[in-house]
């Protein structure tokens, strides 16, 4: 099939390989991103793919952490320029949608626009706001992590919106709990920083440790190295990549001498006590979303004719 020049200059900002070698990958993966990107990867031109790396669009993300710390609730919320995004009026719009999806009780954003907001379906609500401020807002998605029995979250906005975080452990006791709090809110700027893509080891989908045993055998070979060799170099790639790619694996960014994992036990130890990580959510603001790029020039000159 046809390459366009667009398709190849997003596999290279996505690898960093030269600009034939993506053409080439492109071209034996039919033009299959992901595909081309692990043709790479096997050849040992590009590095693992980041997910996070695609246009965003505005708007901003939201957290919302119950007085008790038991509950915790993220949003994301779309508008359609950074202009909007700034205003205090989206902003205020924004507090209220979050404040009122931690108590609603709704799964999903379908079941969100159908519950009542200051007495009108929330819907109509949404219509009048956008009226108001003068542009399209949506309410992409939102999650909530509560915790039963002792345990604890916490949230972390990064960048005024364009990162969020929300993090839950479980403690052997409440008191625990509490000294853990303020540490959870560290993790969650850990994960904000590293976008680690699991929670722990068992959280890696077999076929993904399958894929990477792949990649690291194929590069290995391409360096010459013998089978016997391989064998024993293999389990070393894979516990790099756990460390690299789960939250409890990962070296602190606040101390990284030691992992997630081991800065939590400590905490915990010198409360008396354990906890245990048990979830995070993290949302990067448009992530997954295609944005369609404008020539600004271009439009400003069409509305003054």
């Amino acid at each position: 099939m046809a390459i366009t020049a667009a398709q190849v200059k997003e596999l290279r900002q996505r690898t960093g390989a030269g600009m034939m070698e993506c053409k080439k990958a492109r071209q034996e993966a039919n033009g299959d991103m992901d595909k081309a990107i692990e043709i790479l990867r096997k050849k040992g031109i590009a590095k693992a793919a980041k997910k996070a790396d695609r246009v965003a669009s505005e708007g901003t993300i939201a957290v919302e952490v119950s007085p008790d710390y038991k509950c915790a609730t993220i949003v994301e919320v779309n508008s359609e320029t950074d202009f909007v995004a700034q205003n205090e009026n989206f902003k205020n719009l924004v507090e209220k949608i979050t404040g009122h999806i931690s108590t609603a009780g709704v799964e999903s954003v379908e079941e969100l626009y159908k519950t009542t907001i200051d007495n009108v379906v929330f819907e109509d609500y949404m219509k009048a706001e956008i009226a108001k401020i003068g542009e399209n807002i949506v309410v992409r998605r939102f999650d909530k992590i509560c915790v039963e029995g002792p345990g604890v979250v916490n949230g972390y906005v990064h960048m005024g919106g364009k990162i969020g975080v929300v993090v839950a452990a479980s403690c052997d006791k409440e008191e625990v709990c509490a000294a853990i709090k303020d540490l959870l809110k560290d993790v969650a700027m850990h994960i904000a920083a590293m976008n680690p893509k699991y929670l722990d080891e068992a959280s890696i989908p077999a076929e993904v440790i399958e894929k990477e045993k792949e990649i690291a055998k194929a590069q290995l070979e391409k360096e010459g190295k013998p089978a016997n060799i391989i064998e024993k170099i293999i389990p070393g790639k894979i516990k790099k990549f756990v460390e690299e790619n789960t939250l409890l694996g990962q070296k602190f960014v606040k101390d990284d001498k030691k992992s997630v994992k081991q800065i939590v036990d400590e905490t915990a130890k010198a409360a008396g006590g354990s906890a245990k990580i048990i979830a995070f959510v993290r949302y990067e603001l448009g992530e997954g979303i295609e944005k369609k790029e404008e020539d600004f020039a271009a439009e400003v000159a069409a509305q003054m004719k």
